[in-house]
C-alpha cells in the first residue's frame, strides 16, 4: 500500500511539473503534441484535441512534448506559427520556467495545508539536565518551563536552539517551576558538531533535553501564508545547499538517493499520517523544482541556457551543439541515476 501512495506521489508532482510547462505553452499558442506521465511504452492513450493525453509504463518521470521540440532529438524543429522554435527566447523561457515554478506552487499549497490542519510543535519543558553542563550548573531541573531568554518570549522548544546560537554571551533566562518564576543567568558550552551535511560546525549549547509534551498549532489566514512561504524558502534552500555541497565534494556522492529512496521514504511517511506525507511531498516537490533548474542540457535548466544565449548573442547555438550537449546532458543524467539506484541498493543490502 505505502508504495502505491508513493507511486501516486511521484505521479502528481510530475502531472503538476508538466502541466506547468503546458499551461505556459498554451498560452503563448504552442501545439502541445504529447502530454506523458512516466517513459516507455504507453499503456493508456487518449487524443483530445491536437494533444495525446498518456500514461506509460515506467513511472520515473513524464514529458510534454511541444510542437518543434524533443528532447530525443534536438536537430527535430519546426519553423509553423504554433511551434515552440517560433517563440521569442524570453517566451521560450517562460514556458521552460513554468515545470518548477509549478512544483514550488504545489510545495506551498501543501505547507499552506499543513498550517491550516495544525503543526505539531514541542512545548519548552525540560527533560534530561547532562550532568556538570550550564543547565546543570544554573540549577535547571526536569519539568522547567523555559519562558524566556535574553528578552525573548520562548513558545516552543524550537525557539529556544535558535535564541542560543543567535546570541552572544552569558543568557539571561526566566523558567517556570511550580508555578513561580526564576531568572537564572548562564554561559553556554562551545562544541564542535555535525550539520546535516556531515561538516563540522561549532555550536553553543546548555545542555538539556525536551520532555515529550507537544501541542498542535494551528494558524490562521495570513499566518498559514507566512507559514507556508517561509517553509517553501527554507527547503528550497536546503536543496540549493545540498546540491552545492555534491557538487564542490564536501557531502560525499555515496549520499546520493535514487528512486528506490524516494518511494521507499515516501511509504514510510504515508504509514505516519497524512501531515508526514504532506511534508515529506513537499519537499520532493521543491527538489524537482531546483534539480530541473539546474544548467544541464535535457534539463529545463540547460534549455533556459540555450535561449538566454540566443538573447545574448542574437542567434541560437548550431544544431551540432545542441546536439552533442543534450546528448552529453542525457549521458550525465543516466550516470546520476544510475548512482543513486547502485547507492539504494548498497544500503538496502546493509
Amino acid at each position: 500500500m505505502g508504495i502505491l501512495v508513493a507511486l501516486l506521489v511521484l505521479s502528481v508532482l510530475i502531472f503538476f511539473h508538466e502541466l506547468g510547462h503546458f499551461t505556459a505553452a498554451r498560452f503563448f499558442g504552442v501545439q502541445i503534441d504529447v502530454f506523458s506521465i512516466g517513459f516507455g511504452k504507453r499503456l493508456w492513450t487518449k487524443k483530445i484535441g491536437k494533444t495525446e493525453w498518456s500514461i506509460s509504463a515506467i513511472p520515473l518521470g513524464g514529458y510534454v512534448r511541444m510542437k518543434g521540440q524533443d528532447d530525443t532529438d534536438p536537430t527535430k524543429v519546426s519553423y509553423d506559427e504554433d511551434s515552440y522554435n517560433t517563440k521569442k527566447p524570453w517566451q521560450r523561457i517562460i514556458i521552460l520556467l513554468a515545470g518548477p515554478f509549478a512544483n514550488f506552487l504545489m510545495a506551498f499549497l501543501l505547507y499552506l495545508a499543513i498550517a491550516y490542519m495544525g503543526v505539531p510543535k514541542l512545548l519548552p519543558y525540560v527533560d534530561k539536565v547532562t550532568k556538570d553542563s550550564p543547565a546543570y550548573q544554573a540549577g535547571i531541573q526536569k519539568k522547567d518551563r523555559i519562558l524566556q531568554i535574553n528578552g525573548v518570549n520562548i513558545k516552543y522548544w524550537e525557539d529556544i536552539g535558535k535564541q542560543i546560537n543567535t546570541s552572544q554571551g552569558k543568557l539571561t533566562m526566566i523558567i517556570e517551576r511550580d508555578h513561580h518564576l526564576k531568572t537564572l543567568i548562564l554561559e553556554p558550552k562551545v562544541i564542535e558538531d555535525k550539520n546535516i551535511f556531515g561538516e563540522t560546525v561549532k555550536r553553543r549549547i546548555i545542555g538539556i533535553t525536551p520532555l515529550p509534551e507537544q501541542t498542535t498549532v494551528v494558524y490562521g489566514f495570513t499566518e498559514g501564508l507566512k507559514y507556508a512561504w517561509d517553509e517553501t524558502v527554507k527547503s528550497s534552500t536546503l536543496i540549493f545547499k545540498s546540491v552545492q555541497k555534491l557538487i564542490t565534494g564536501a557531502v560525499s556522492t555515496d549520499q546520493l538517493g535514487g528512486i528506490i529512496t524516494i518511494v521507499d521514504v515516501t511509504a514510510q511517511a504515508s504509514h505516519a499520517g497524512i501531515l508526514a506525507l504532506f511534508f515529506f511531498t513537499a519537499l520532493i516537490s521543491v527538489n524537482l523544482g531546483v534539480l530541473n533548474l539546474l544548467p544541464i542540457p535535457a534539463l529545463d535548466g540547460g534549455h533556459i541556457m540555450f535561449n538566454l544565449y540566443e538573447m545574448l548573442r542574437g542567434k541560437a547555438p548550431s544544431e551540432n551543439v545542441m546536439y552533442y550537449m543534450t546528448v552529453t546532458g542525457w549521458v550525465l543524467l543516466g550516470g546520476l541515476m544510475f548512482l543513486g539506484i547502485y547507492n539504494d541498493i548498497h544500503r538496502l543490502m546493509g
